[in-house]
């Protein structure tokens, strides 16, 4: 345990440094935040440390090593040191502006600072009970890890399919990578302390948007400082830990998931609570379908795109809302001032020069925005294209809410502005771009009409017969009904009272998640999955949804405590106790998920293991994990080593995964999806197949020299699956350079 606190500290105290280097950036883009986006340093400082070190490794100009990590860090230290902190006209900013931002912020920086430290040792803790990596997708994370780790240069090899490089949104595992070289923290360990990290960031990070949601309105009417933690504290839960109402089944007779039934047509059993409940079913309740939230990822702990994204989510909505903020700041001074000439607009900011033209956007901060975009894209590429519909949405109604524009359709400078914005995320994107080809084969019409199946395809669009899966309206209101009752208290209380434009931000936020909810009861993008075509569009859409959902509920609670508490005369009071009934057991269904959640995947936290994410292999393949520990510490680069093919979800691929060095084919399923075809792999099934059972050293020297390989694994899951493994021939183009029991690795000699 103490190793593990070590490592933790470790690791906390680079993303301490990282974030304390890049403060005078956020105070920079965040100059309307309570908090001036302190916990945003961090987020910006690792997008832009690893696409430094991505960049300069796609060009060949340096090397991925830990030094030259390093280095680069130090670069940017100085070069903001320089900008924003040394000289500005003569003059100690560190000393005058900055210092006094902190002086006057000290403590909400303290306390964000502590809560992301807690919230990292948290999860850490619950991560020390289940650490095994292992499962679902977890070799496929960890062997990007590993293959980055081991390479020079970019983009990474794919362990599964050399020699060719990965063919999918690899970045966010990058990132992790960048933090395990440059900590210097084992990768077995690194894998679950980012986990950890990354939901630290996610509390803390919707903490402050949450804060910073209710600080925009409350400014003028000086609400007390506890409103704005509440509402903090309630938008960070929801999104971190928020369920959904499938939890009401707990107390239910169990359903066949292949027929889910309205629980209300289900014999009512409480006392089968708590062991009767299946957690996993609450994101697979729509039939073939995928709806995950954050808190399943948490516990399920795969290192996944989806995953490594979100807080580069939260980073974007918090410098979209920081624009939204700055606008109405700047519109509200401007009605107090007489005419202005130049409609240049600062912010308080004269120190750092920085000027945000509304509209146009300041260039800088449009290049920012396209900034972040890319990554999300290279990180999981569905967020690239729904947050930039996002930016595009709220660009547009601060475009119609401009003095100068309200009498014109868009202006030129509008325009520009977009264009500017999708420049920057093509340009930012093109390291990865150049090497990735999609592997979606069109955009499928649901329930398309008979003459268009007929047609089959037009353009990208695709028309197939028996893709008609929709959802029923109460599986829906199932699965975002909480959201939704919250939603429609929102635009009663604002219909109510007056609608308020500092609003607006969350209306667009509640729009957009409606918006991805219904898409893929539309249309799907085609992958390889017959029975579940939309799964994956739904995925992907509906987890962005549920964490501007969880965003936008945080803010209407918050609105709603104040409403309340602004007078209670007796409509008022019959109005909220009414609202109360239905309020509190709906939190609670959605609250109790992650009870149910964490002690089945976690064992009750019962049995501690320590963040060792390796160490299960020592009682499930003894003799693997000596072989692993073996090749990692003898074996440098990346050379080719035969080991079995197999099923994806299975134990095949360990040797590749758990060690970053390719292999001629892992996880089928998974080249198949990221080749677009079957034809692709298919022939290298066989092959690996003939390497190991074939006794002719003509056939073996061929594919060996065609593929490169330079080492031979022979194991027990190789001899399980090759019945006929001929071993002998290994000996003859080879020699044994590890033994142990019946396991062992032969270098080739030709």
């Amino acid at each position: 345990m103490i190793v593990d606190l070590l490592f933790i500290l470790n690791w906390w105290s680079l993303m301490f440094m990282l974030g304390i280097i890049f403060f005078p950036l956020t105070v920079l883009f965040f100059p309307n935040f309570f908090d001036r986006g302190y916990i945003f340093s961090k987020i910006l400082a690792i997008a832009v440390l690893s696409y430094g070190i991505f960049l300069l490794g796609t060009l060949h100009l340096l090397p991925f090593t830990r030094i030259n990590s390093i280095a680069l860090l130090l670069v940017i230290l100085i070069t903001i040191f320089l900008k924003f902190v040394f000289v500005k006209k003569d003059k100690w900013f560190l000393k005058k502006e900055l210092f006094l931002i902190i002086r006057e912020k000290w403590k909400i920086i303290l306390f964000e600072e502590i809560l992301f430290l807690i919230t990292l040792f948290f999860w850490a803790y619950i991560k020390s009970f289940q650490p095994e990596i292992h499962g679902l997708e977890k070799f496929m994370d960890f062997g990007f890890i590993n293959s980055i780790l081991r390479s020079n240069y970019f983009p990474a090899k794919d362990i599964w399919f050399t020699p060719l490089s990965i063919n999918y949104y690899y970045f966010g595992h990058l990132v992790t990578a960048v933090l395990t070289k440059i900590s210097d923290v084992p990768p077995n360990i690194s894998f679950n302390l980012m986990l950890s990290m990354l939901f630290s960031l996610t509390f803390v990070a919707s903490f402050s948007i949450g804060m910073n949601l209710m600080f925009f309105i409350s400014k003028k009417k000086r609400y007390s400082g506890k409103i704005l933690y509440f509402s903090g504290f309630i938008t960070a839960f929801f999104v971190t830990f928020g369920g959904n109402f499938h939890s009401i089944y707990a107390f239910f007779k169990p359903y066949s998931v292949e027929n889910p039934l309205p629980f209300w047509n289900l014999q009512f059993l409480p006392n089968l609570f708590p062991n009767s409940y299946w957690y996993p079913n609450a994101t697979r309740f729509i039939h073939n379908t995928i709806h995950e939230f954050p808190i399943y990822s948490w516990v399920v702990s795969d290192l996944h795109g989806h995953v490594l994204d979100i807080p580069f989510v939260l980073l974007t909505i918090a410098l979209l809302f920081s624009i939204f903020m700055s606008f109405f700041e700047q519109n509200s001074l401007e009605n107090q001032k007489s005419k202005i000439k130049d409609q240049k607009y600062s912010f308080n900011l004269k120190i750092l020069n920085f000027k945000l033209k509304l509209l146009p956007f300041n260039f800088s901060l449009l290049i920012l925005l396209g900034f972040i975009l890319a990554i999300m894209y290279m990180t999981n590429a569905w967020d690239g294209a729904i947050y930039l519909l996002l930016t595009f949405f709220v660009l547009f109604f601060l475009e119609k809410e401009g003095e100068e524009f309200k009498n014109k359709i868009l202006s030129f400078k509008f325009f520009l502005n977009i264009i500017i914005l999708i420049f920057s995320f093509i340009l930012f994107t093109l390291p990865f771009s150049i090497y990735f080809k999609p592997f979606a084969s069109g955009i499928g019409l649901l329930c398309a009409p008979d003459f268009l199946i007929k047609i089959g395809k037009i353009g990208p669009f695709l028309f197939e017969a028996d893709h008609c899966q929709t959802s029923p309206f109460w599986q829906l209101m199932i699965l975002y009904g909480f959201f939704y009752f919250l939603v429609f208290s929102f635009f009663a209380l604002i219909f109510k009272s007056k609608t308020n434009i500092k609003d607006l931000f969350v209306i667009i936020l509640i729009m957009i998640s409606t918006i991805l909810i219904f898409i893929p009861e539309l249309i799907y993008l085609k992958d390889i999955y017959p029975a579940h075509f939309r799964a994956n569009t739904m995925f992907k859409l509906v987890y962005q949804s549920f964490i501007m959902l969880s965003l936008s509920s945080g803010y209407i609670i918050s609105k709603i405590v104040i409403y309340a508490k602004e007078g209670l005369e007796a409509k008022k009071r019959i109005i909220v106790l009414a609202w109360l009934i239905f309020f509190i057991p709906f939190f609670v269904i959605i609250s109790i998920y992650p009870y149910f959640a964490i002690n089945s995947y976690y064992g009750d936290l019962k049995i501690y293991q320590g963040l060792n994410g390796t160490k299960y292999l020592n009682n499930l393949y003894q003799d693997d994990y000596k072989a692993i520990l073996w090749i990692n510490k003898n074996i440098f680069g990346q050379p080719v080593i035969l080991e079995a093919q197999g099923d994806s979800y299975t134990d095949y691929g360990r040797i590749s995964s758990n060690t970053g060095l390719p292999t001629i084919l892992g996880w089928t399923v998974h080249e198949w999806l990221w080749r677009g075809t079957y034809d692709i792999p298919a022939p290298r099934i066989n092959e690996v197949k003939t390497l190991y059972e074939t006794s002719d050293t003509k056939i073996t020297n061929a594919i060996i020299k065609k593929y490169n390989v330079k080492f031979i694994y022979i194991g027990k899951l190789e001899k399980q699956k090759y019945s006929k493994l001929n071993e002998t021939k290994f000996k003859k183009i080879g020699k044994i350079i590890f033994s142990n029991s019946g396991t062992k690795i032969y270098k080739i000699i030709l």
